[in-house]
C-alpha cells in the first residue's frame, strides 16, 4: 500500500516556519539534550516523515520531536506501529496514555452517537480523556508561542468545564473519572498561568482555587506540582516572597520530586528565583546549584507530562537564574545566564525568548552599556512588545531607565522612535 502523506506534520511545520533541514537540526539538538548524543537526522529524514514513509519514528526521536513542538507524536500525525490512521485506537493501559491522542476512538464514538437505535447511556472512556489531553497539548503550544493572552486563558477555562461536564455525560470507571478531574485541573492550571503571565492576578487566584480542588480529586501528583509551583511564581511576581516560598514548598514536598529529579530541579530553580526576589544571595546560589545537580541526574527516558517536557530544560534553568540575579542586582551574572538561555532556547519558546531578551537588555543597561542594551531590546518582536503584558511593562521600565540615565543621548532618541513606530505598526 502506498504511503499516506503526513499532512498534520506538514501543516505544523508551515505554521511554525520550519523547513525539513531546520526541523532536523532542531530535533538533533533536542536529542543531544535528552540523550547526550548528537542526533543524526537530516532533511531527508524529515521528508520521509512528511511523505509517510516513516509513520512512527524511534522512541528517542519521538521524544525529541515532542520536546521541540510541545505536542505528542500522535498530534503531529504519526501513527503507532501496527495501526493505521483509519483504525480506531484502543484505550491504553500503559503510562504513556497521558500523552497519546486516540483519534480513531473519537471517530467511532461520534459515528455511534449518530447511528439510529434505542437511546442508551453513554460510556465515557479513555478515548474521551485522550481527546482532552490532545486539546491540552494545543493549549500548551499556544502558551509557549504567545503567552499571557486572554483568549488562551478563556479557552483553557472552557475546556476545564468541558472535562467536568463529561463526568455527568455517562457512566465511567473510577480510573476514567480520576483522569477527567486531572484534565480539568490541567486546563485550569493553564488558565491560571495565562492570567499570571498577563498580570491578571485576581483572575489567576480564582483559577488557582478551582485547579487545586480538581487536582485533589484527581490524585495526580504532577498536576498538583504544576499548580502549586505556578502559585509560587504568582506570589513572586506580585512581590510577596513569603507566600511564594510557602506555595513553592508545597510543590517541592510532593512525592513526585523524590521520584523524579526533573521535578525536583524545577522546584529548586523556582526557589532560587524567589530567593533572588527576597534578596537572599546565598539561598539563590545554593538552590541553583541543587537545581543543576538534579537536572544532571534525571533519567532522560522516564515518562513525564507534556507540559513539563515542553518547557523545562537547561535553558529554563538559566532563565530562572537570570531572573534571580537581576533581582539581586548582580547584573554581570544575570547577563551570563541570559546569553546561555538564549543560546539553547528551543524554537517554539517564542514567549520565553522575548522575556529573556528584555531581561538581558535591563542587565546590559544597568552595567552602563547603553547601545548594546537598546539593540537587545529592539530585537524583541513587536507582537510580544505590544501584546504580552509582562514584556510590555518591562520594556516600558527599560525605556524609563534609559531616559533617566542618558536623557539626551542618541540611544535614548533611537529607542523612543523605535517604540513609537512599533506601537503604530501594532495599532
Amino acid at each position: 500500500m502506498d504511503a499516506t502523506r503526513n499532512e498534520a506534520l506538514e501543516a505544523w511545520m508551515d505554521e511554525h516556519g520550519y523547513s525539513s533541514n531546520s526541523l532536523a537540526d532542531a530535533v538533533n539538538r533536542a536529542l543531544e539534550q535528552l540523550t547526550g548524543r548528537t542526533g543524526g537526522l537530516d532533511g531527508s529524514s524529515v521528508r520521509d516523515w512528511k511523505a509517510g514513509r516513516v509513520r512512527w519514528p524511534k522512541s528517542a526521536t519521538r521524544k525529541a520531536l515532542e520536546a521541540v513542538s510541545g505536542l505528542p507524536a500522535t498530534g503531529l500525525g504519526f501513527v503507532p506501529r501496527g495501526r493505521t490512521s483509519s483504525t480506531p485506537v484502543a484505550p491504553q493501559e500503559d503510562p504513556d496514555m497521558k500523552r497519546r491522542t486516540l483519534v480513531g476512538g473519537i471517530a467511532v464514538a461520534a459515528a455511534a452517537a449518530a447511528a439510529p437505535g434505542p437511546a442508551r447511556p453513554r460510556r465515557i472512556g479513555m478515548s474521551d480523556v485522550g481527546r482532552l489531553q490532545q486539546r491540552f497539548a494545543e493549549v500548551i503550544a499556544s502558551d509557549h508561542r504567545y503567552g499571557g493572552q486572554l483568549d488562551i486563558e478563556q479557552r483553557a477555562a472552557v475546556l476545564a468545564d468541558e472535562a467536568l461536564n463529561l463526568q455527568n455525560a455517562g457512566s465511567a470507571t473510577q480510573r476514567v473519572r480520576s483522569n477527567l478531574y486531572g484534565c480539568a485541573a490541567s486546563f485550569r492550571s493553564s488558565a491560571m498561568w495565562a492570567a499570571i503571565d498577563g498580570r491578571r492576578y485576581a483572575d489567576a487566584k480564582a483559577h488557582m482555587r478551582e485547579a487545586q480542588a480538581l487536582a485533589e480529586m484527581s490524585g495526580d501528583q504532577a498536576i498538583k506540582f504544576r499548580i502549586w509551583s505556578h502559585a509560587g511564581a504568582m506570589y513572586r511576581h506580585i512581590g510577596r516572597p513569603a507566600e511564594a516560598f510557602a506555595a513553592n514548598d508545597v510543590a517541592r514536598n510532593l512525592h513526585i520530586t523524590r521520584r523524579d529529579p526533573m521535578f525536583a530541579s524545577l522546584g529548586l530553580a523556582r526557589q532560587a528565583a524567589i530567593h533572588g526576589a527576597a534578596q537572599d544571595r546565598t539561598g539563590t546560589r545554593r538552590a541553583l546549584d541543587q537545581a543543576q545537580d538534579a537536572l544532571q541526574r534525571m533519567d532522560p527516558d522516564a515518562y513525564r507530562p507534556v507540559w513539563l517536557l515542553a518547557f523545562y530544560d537547561q535553558a529554563e534553568l538559566n532563565s530562572l537564574a537570570l531572573s534571580a540575579f537581576l533581582a539581586l542586582g548582580d547584573y554581570q551574572t544575570a547577563e551570563f545566564h541570559a546569553h546561555h538561555c538564549l543560546a539553547t532556547l528551543r524554537p517554539h519558546m517564542r514567549r520565553s525568548h522575548a522575556i529573556t531578551a528584555t531581561r538581558l537588555a535591563h542587565a546590559q543597561l544597568a552595567q552602563g552599556d547603553l547601545e548594546a542594551a537598546a539593540a537587545t531590546a529592539m530585537q524583541v518582536p513587536v507582537d510580544a512588545a505590544t501584546q504580552h503584558a509582562r514584556v510590555s511593562r518591562m520594556l516600558q521600565e527599560f525605556g524609563a531607565a534609559l531616559r533617566a540615565r542618558a536623557p539626551r543621548s542618541s540611544t535614548a532618541q533611537t529607542w523612543t522612535e523605535h517604540t513609537r513606530d512599533a506601537w503604530k505598526a501594532a495599532a
